[in-house]
């Protein structure tokens, strides 16, 4: 890397590193080493590659989770634009939901949730959260429905004098991205620096920021994002836009965001589709919780942990490498 590279890449680390959040979570999440679970696997110890997990389920805001560290940096943007009203969608049990309820609260914003699903008669899990932190919960038949009624919504509230602000989907947008970038600077604190990170992906914003900050602060992490429910193809076009606005964002080159990296999305635990457990991810969910205490949600992590343990079955990675599995959170969606 020249001279000139390595100045671009330093401003655009600075530029991340001082992104205006919210600091509703300002702990570092521990890294722990997952030690009975490879020895269930079967393989030897000199076999196998050390594993990490980075506990996000443990980040300390509205039960935890990647959509809290998104949610920081999307808030700054709305106070920055003087919203007083949040917008957003997503499943009756989304994670991203229940955190932007959260958030609204303990910032004293109204919210609005356009979630696609029938009504529970009495609401579970990340639904009974959503009322609990005081939302406006509003049902549509489908995933199409969604965009239609925020915007509704936002006109509604614009009529009653209300500035709101929008938040696609999973926050996933450049600068919720950057959000969760801001975490590679914790796990290079605690002086790790892994070969690989694997997570679960769904709307894409978490592993365009994990790309990102492994580039920024650089790393040659290789970043591997398990779809739930998106196709290979299709999830990598959409991290491959988020870091298009990233680099646009922080005013840097896309090779200096990690744009020029391959993007691997494994969609082999998709199966049925969205929330529908596979049998390798029934096994994963239960293997960590009986191995190592530690539990996964059915709809996110447990197929990230499932691609996970295929790999390391399989014998993909050098006794000598480095794997993180970056938990996501999501837990609360195992109580519905």
């Amino acid at each position: 890397m020249g001279r000139y590279d390595a100045f671009l890449m330093a401003t655009a680390l600075a530029a991340l590193m001082s992104l205006p959040s919210v600091p509703l979570a300002p702990h570092a999440t521990p890294i722990d080493e997952l030690t009975r679970l490879p020895a269930a696997l079967g393989a030897s110890s000199t076999s196998m590659p050390r594993v990490f997990i980075k506990r996000d389920d443990l980040l300390s805001f509205g039960c935890g989770g990647n959509k809290v560290r998104k949610i920081q940096t999307v808030l700054a943007e709305a106070q920055a634009q003087g919203a007083d009203a949040l917008v957003t969608c997503g499943g009756v049990q989304s994670n991203h939901a229940r955190v932007t309820a959260a958030a609204g609260a303990a910032m004293g914003l109204k919210v609005v949730l356009v979630v696609n699903g029938p009504a529970q008669s009495s609401p579970t899990a990340n639904a009974r959260l959503d009322v609990l932190f005081g939302a406006d919960v509003r049902h549509v038949a489908s995933r199409d429905d969604r965009v239609p009624a925020m915007e509704s919504a936002a006109r509604e509230l614009r009529d009653a004098g209300h500035r709101p602000f929008i938040v696609p989907l999973g926050a996933s947008t450049p600068t919720g991205a950057l959000g969760f970038a801001r975490g590679i600077s914790e796990m290079v604190a605690a002086g790790m620096r892994p070969t690989v990170i694997i997570h679960s992906s769904s709307s894409g914003g978490t592993q365009a920021g994990l790309i990102a900050g492994c580039a920024l602060f650089g790393l040659a992490t290789r970043v591997i994002g398990v779809s739930a429910d998106e196709s290979a193809d299709s999830l990598a076009r959409t991290v491959s836009a988020l870091l298009d606005g990233i680099a646009t964002r922080l005013g840097a080159r896309r090779e200096s965001i990690g744009g020029d990296r391959e993007i691997t999305v494994d969609d082999s635990e998709v199966g049925g589709g969205y929330g529908v457990a596979t049998a390798a991810s029934s096994e994963a969910l239960e293997l960590v919780a009986r191995r190592e205490g530690i539990l996964l949600d059915p709809v996110y992590t447990a197929k990230a942990m499932a691609s996970l343990i295929a790999r390391l079955r399989a014998g993909q990675f050098a006794p000598d490498d480095t794997v993180l599995f970056w938990h996501t959170g999501g837990q609360v969606g195992f109580f519905a």
